[in-house]
């Protein structure tokens, strides 16, 4: 039986689909922040895994095309920027000055927090990239010598929390314009996150998929320098 799921090229990517179904008919029935369809994906696949002592590496082997999608997934992102581009144009210094704000914020956390628990570099610039898109982010660690699987888990766990929190947040600090709810979302929460921007608003989920790009383009400046902090 084991043999056979490993063997057939369908296994990983029938086990991720099916559940993110149950991830997404428990959030609808119950309307939980908690219940994010990533996140319960995420945990049946790996009970499923264990359950049936398959290796990781099996698994990937199979659910690896799903990933293909994840490019062409996130350009298409670009539409809803496009629909609210004359927005765009006339918030467009503050735009600017709050996802580089956003960004120099998430490489200064992981620094502090780099120093505060003595983490070597390379565990230091596997966390750099924890709020940009996964395609992007596992081209800087990569490069700066991080460990690629870490920086997607870390980048994935990023992107839950922000989706489960963001609404949560935006009413904590009493954030009540549309741009900056979704320039703040994408910042620091990239694709998973603007899912929920999206939710908000036509404006916000806009915002969101900008704050993509341009944090994902400043981060891939950013994060050499940083990287040579420790």
């Amino acid at each position: 039986m084991k043999s056979l799921l490993i063997d057939s090229m369908f296994f990983g990517a029938v086990i991720s689909l099916t559940a993110y179904g149950i991830g997404l008919f428990l959030k609808k029935k119950f309307k939980l922040a908690v219940l994010n369809p990533l996140l319960i994906a995420s945990l049946c696949v790996i009970a499923v895994l264990l359950l049936l002592n398959v290796e990781y590496k099996h698994y990937y082997e199979s659910a690896k095309y799903i990933s293909y999608l994840l490019t062409p997934a996130t350009v298409c992102l670009a539409v809803p920027l496009y629909q609210q581009l004359e927005l765009l144009k006339k918030n467009l210094k503050a735009i600017a000055g709050g996802i580089t704000a956003g960004v120099l914020s998430s490489l200064l956390g992981v620094f502090l927090l780099a120093k505060l628990f003595s983490l070597t570099h390379e565990q230091y610039v596997t966390l750099l990239p924890k709020s940009i898109t996964t395609a992007i982010g596992m081209g800087i660690s990569a490069e700066l010598g991080g460990i690629e699987t870490i920086t997607v888990a870390v980048i994935i766990v990023t992107g839950i929390l922000g989706n489960m929190t963001a609404e949560f947040i935006c009413k904590l600090c009493r954030i009540q314009e549309p741009v900056a709810k979704g320039l703040a979302i994408g910042t620091a929460s990239h694709a998973i996150g603007t899912t929920k921007a999206m939710e908000l608003g036509e404006i916000e989920g806009a915002m969101s998929s900008l704050a993509i790009a341009v944090a994902g383009l400043l981060t891939v400046l950013c994060a050499s320098v940083f990287a040579n902090l420790i």
